[in-house]
């Protein structure tokens, strides 16, 4: 298609990709940092942005989701030109092979295929990966995935495969019983020395069927934990604030008296 037929906007941005694939081609030149940098060395990098974007998506902050997005694509950019000088691949290897990839993975779009559902789609998804080469579907998994996303990402590429649940009553009985075995083995009235490597893995067993029962409910685990980790960092900063308001230190208070002040936490605006 002609540049010219394309809609205002769509130029917009392409020309704005194009700025960028120039401002980087500029620094790889002329920076000593930029010129210096490899993709073993940006790598680091590259998870920090994209924690820092995650955090910006829980929080639900529009202008910094946009800010942590073209820091992102920045470190796209740099590792597709990092390749271009080695020979193995560029920007427009990188972006046609995507598209291959997404049009092959959806026939039922681009092909013949039926897929009226969700689930339709995920387990032809996965069939197509089989028949791409992967020898398992769990084979598409990061092994440096978070232990909490990485057990989700399992779930549900062995329900695409058709190894799953029927209902969610089926995985809630199954967390109780995971629930009683571990109260059973490892029980919290007795003072008695337990094995710590069982207990692990009895309670890596637990956390499993409870994210198997999140994923039934449509939570995910990884969000869920993560609200919760940010919501209980918020109400122990106004505990602490409360406390050197009061001239107190946490070291010096009981529970009781820190309680006061986390309930006051819970109550307040934001919290």
């Amino acid at each position: 298609m002609n540049f010219d037929q394309l809609s205002p906007r769509r130029q917009e941005q392409l020309m704005a990709f194009d700025r960028l694939l120039t401002i980087m081609d500029e620094l790889r030149e002329q920076c000593p940092w930029d010129r210096k940098q490899t993709m073993d060395s940006l790598r680091h990098l590259t998870i920090e942005e994209t924690y820092e974007l995650s955090d910006a998506i829980l929080e639900k902050d529009m202008p910094e989701i946009r800010k942590e997005l073209g820091d992102i694509q920045l470190h796209l950019i740099f590792y597709a030109k990092i390749a271009s000088e080695t020979g193995d691949f560029d920007m427009a290897d990188v972006l046609t092979s995507v598209c291959d990839k997404l049009i092959s993975r959806h026939p039922h779009i681009y092909g013949d295929t039926i897929a009226e559902t969700e689930e339709q789609v995920k387990a032809n998804w996965e069939q197509l990966k089989l028949k791409e080469g992967n020898r398992s579907v769990l084979g598409g998994v990061p092994g440096s995935l978070p232990a909490l996303v990485k057990a989700m990402r399992i779930q549900e590429k062995a329900r695409g495969a058709g190894f799953d649940w029927d209902e969610k009553q089926q995985v809630w009985e199954k967390v109780e019983e995971e629930m009683q075995e571990f109260k059973a083995e490892f029980n919290v009235d007795s003072n008695e020395t337990i094995d710590h490597q069982r207990a692990e893995e009895e309670f890596g067993d637990l956390l499993f069927s409870l994210v198997n029962y999140a994923r039934f409910i449509d939570i995910n685990p990884e969000t869920a934990l993560e609200r919760t980790n940010k919501k209980f960092i918020k109400r122990f900063q106004y505990l602490e604030e409360r406390a050197r308001a009061n001239g107190k230190k946490l070291t010096e208070m009981t529970l009781a008296e820190m309680d006061v002040f986390w309930n006051e936490a819970k109550t307040a605006p934001g919290f």
